[in-house]
């Protein structure tokens, strides 16, 4: 949507309300009722709209929107995802200034406590992998996010770049994983 059509294309409401799994449990992002095309000739300032909770900061202060508002969406769909419920209260931890708050959060202790804990070392790399792709995305400056065309590249290739137990990983070596530092994201 964002880099394979003429004018890019914002969802503006991406979050797990607007996801809808096929036979096969492959997730599609759905409605499209809110969608834009961002024209380079505009200012693309627009009313708010999409799902509370899930909105960029910056869309919310500015009504300016972007790609990379769709891409602090999926960020929080990530971490819903791999919490079982939206991270509202982690986020306002993730976003305010101390990063102290997050250092002594590992990442067992924000999962989903319905599911058993993953086994292999495999699954804890791509539960860690999730949670790196998420922290990234969810960059205060919406120019150090991902671009989504990355983020997918990225779950093409699956990497599991973590190997420790899943109770000595912590939020913060996740959010300040040096994935995504290339010069791409900053598009």
């Amino acid at each position: 949507m964002h880099h394979d059509c003429n004018h890019p294309i914002v969802h503006r409401d991406i979050s797990s309300n607007n996801v809808l799994l096929n036979l096969e449990w492959e997730a599609f992002i759905a409605d499209f009722g809110t969608a834009r095309l961002l024209d380079p000739d505009s200012s693309n300032r627009t009313v708010i709209v999409g799902t509370y909770g899930y909105i960029a900061p910056e869309f919310a202060y500015s009504l300016v929107v972007t790609e990379k508002c769709d891409v602090y969406s999926f960020g929080v769909l990530a971490l819903e995802i791999l919490m079982g419920k939206h991270p509202g209260e982690l986020l306002s931890i993730l976003l305010s200034s101390s990063s102290s708050s997050v250092q002594n959060i590992m990442l067992n202790e924000i999962l989903d406590p319905r599911l058993s804990p993953p086994r292999s070392r495999k699954l804890v790399g791509d539960i860690a992998f999730v949670a790196i792709i998420a922290f990234a995305c969810l960059r205060t400056k919406p120019k150090a996010r991902p671009t989504m065309k990355l983020v997918s590249q990225e779950f093409l290739h699956i990497k599991s770049p973590i190997s420790m137990p899943l109770h000595e990983i912590s939020l913060i070596e996740l959010k300040n994983y040096e994935m995504f530092m290339s010069g791409e994201c900053y598009k």
